[in-house]
């Protein structure tokens, strides 16, 4: 399509093109990925505004040289974001103040709309040009079964509706919310997910699941609905705010957001379970690796799916990162190439993980080296690997003060700045929430103020220090853990590389800690 003719009929010199879908989730298929489809990069996170001169696209630490290699550099110039730069100041930095700019109102949350629209002057759309007929379908819809739940969906929905007067109502939009308030699941409609595809509106005295069909009179209902209706505006678009009125209020503390964040017994012994067949598999592809010869990125990614199956995952929760050598370096590869053949002394970074019975996301990460691994890749390894251990034990180290994924990351970011890293970076968070979504909040690790709030028994998250160096490689090692009884605890299991540790780089404490961490 015409992009500019569609910015001229509407009367716009700025556009913001988005990569998610109107239920605003963060891995959209690339069919439904408007971002994607104008500028070629298909990183899951990224947006693109369409200027009088050029297209902006905007991408993190995780994705700069991704966005390099998939764009055409005559069309679209590569923001890289650093760690310390937010993303819409970038944007609205990039547009005069006296100008209009044009956003799709089904694809952006109402919080953001409002801090763009606190900046600049805004123009809601109502549709995207770069749309196609979106399917909503029910086909695959499971109910999870209460042994991994922990909990029924009435018993969830009575401890939020009993804090409802007659008058209001709260109106769920994002998909993991709902998908975790219904105890419902769907692995067979989109890859790497496990939601449905669901909004839900909770009253004092009945809860209305808007699904399939459903969702076509979701807008009338919207306009008609005599309750104040609280919403989280981080997850509802503007699309749906304005079709509230002022009968929309905003909920400062979401319920259901927090109640998923804090995993109960039966969902931390699932998650157990979980981690323990992911371990299998990773441990089976890295017997893979050094057993075959002539095997591509390609080839391990497809095994690794296999072995995935083998130990009863339903699914991956995300597409496998199989990165050799350089490649590794991008710490969101994603191409696993057929031409990207393992040799001695190939370093393979794998970052994968699976969705299995109860619904709840693994994610881990490891680094193999096909035969001896270098002087190099020794020191990164451990420079990682004593990032990890630091992070992970910091509750012991530091239990004067409340844990905040906040002061972890900004430890080990201390940690590695005052190495000699050789022009290997840091470039993304320490963690991120894990769940019915692989990518959650909270809990978060990283230099984001919403980082800032106390770890909670129950919640669950990634630590995934990470060394990365263009043209050479890169180092992540992820553990998914949880928070329990003011220490951290890892799901995964999975040894490290002991031909990649260099242990003269270890002290005394960090060789008792990876002791303890490979016996648990």
């Amino acid at each position: 399509m015409n992009i500019r003719q569609f910015m001229r009929d509407n009367n716009l010199n700025y556009l913001l093109v988005n990569s998610t879908n109107e239920f605003l989730v963060e891995y959209n298929v690339l069919a439904q990925n408007s971002r994607y489809k104008l500028t070629g990069f298909s990183g899951s996170t990224g947006e693109a505004l369409v200027t009088p001169d050029t297209i902006y696209l905007f991408v993190d630490g995780r994705y700069h040289i991704q966005a390099d290699q998939e764009v055409n550099h005559n069309f679209v110039t590569v923001i890289k974001l650093q760690t310390n730069q937010n993303q819409i100041d970038e944007i609205i930095a990039k547009i005069p103040e006296n100008e209009m700019l044009g956003v799709f109102a089904k694809k952006n949350s109402q919080s953001k709309i409002e801090k763009l629209a606190s900046k600049r002057k805004i123009k809601l759309l109502p549709s995207d040009p770069f749309d196609d007929n979106m399917q909503f379908i029910t086909d695959g819809d499971i109910v999870i079964d209460e042994k991994f739940t922990g909990i029924t969906t009435e018993e969830k929905i009575t401890k939020i509706s009993a804090n409802l007067s007659d008058d209001e109502a709260i109106y769920l939009t994002d998909l993991g919310e709902v998908s975790y308030l219904f105890n419902m699941r769907n692995f067979s409609r989109q890859p790497y997910s496990a939601k449905i595809q669901a909004k839900a509106v909770i009253m004092k005295n009945n809860t209305i699941l808007f699904n399939g069909d459903k969702l076509k009179n979701l807008d009338e209902f919207l306009k008609n609905i005599k309750q104040d209706v609280y919403v989280d505006k981080n997850s509802i678009n503007a699309y749906d705010y304005a079709l509230l009125g002022n009968r929309a209020f905003e909920l400062k503390s979401n319920p259901v957001k927090q109640m998923k964040a804090q995993k109960n017994e039966a969902e931390i012994e699932h998650l157990k379970s979980a981690f323990n067949r992911t371990d299998n598999a990773v441990m089976a592809i890295r017997d893979y690796i050094n057993n075959n010869d002539n095997i591509s990125e390609f080839d391990i990614a497809v095994q690794l799916a296999k072995e995935f199956k083998n130990q009863g995952a339903f699914g991956l929760s995300f597409a496998s990162i199989v990165a050799k050598d350089r490649n590794s370096a991008l710490a969101h590869y994603s191409k696993c190439s057929k031409d990207e053949i393992i040799t001695d002394g190939s370093l393979i970074l794998i970052d994968c993980g699976g969705y299995f019975e109860g619904g709840l996301a693994t994610d881990i990460t490891r680094v193999f080296v096909k035969g001896e691994p270098s002087l190099l890749h020794k020191k990164i390894y451990t420079h990682v690997l004593k990032a990890f251990l630091n992070a992970y034990n910091y509750p012991k180290t530091h239990s004067n003060q409340a844990v905040t994924g906040f002061e972890i990351d900004k430890y080990i970011r201390e940690y590695f700045t005052q190495e000699n890293l050789g022009g290997f970076v840091f470039n993304h968070g320490l963690g991120h929430g894990i769940g019915v979504n692989v990518h959650e909040y909270p809990p978060n690790l990283s230099a984001n103020e919403f980082a800032k709030v106390p770890l909670l028994d129950g919640e669950c998250f990634s630590i995934e220090p990470g060394l990365y160096k263009e043209g050479q490689f890169g180092i992540r090692l992820e553990n998914s853990c949880y928070y329990k009884d003011n220490q951290i605890h890892s799901f995964v299991k999975m040894p490290y590389e002991k031909k990649l540790i260099d242990y003269d780089m270890l002290n005394n404490t960090e060789k008792q800690w990876l002791n303890e961490f490979e016996v648990i």
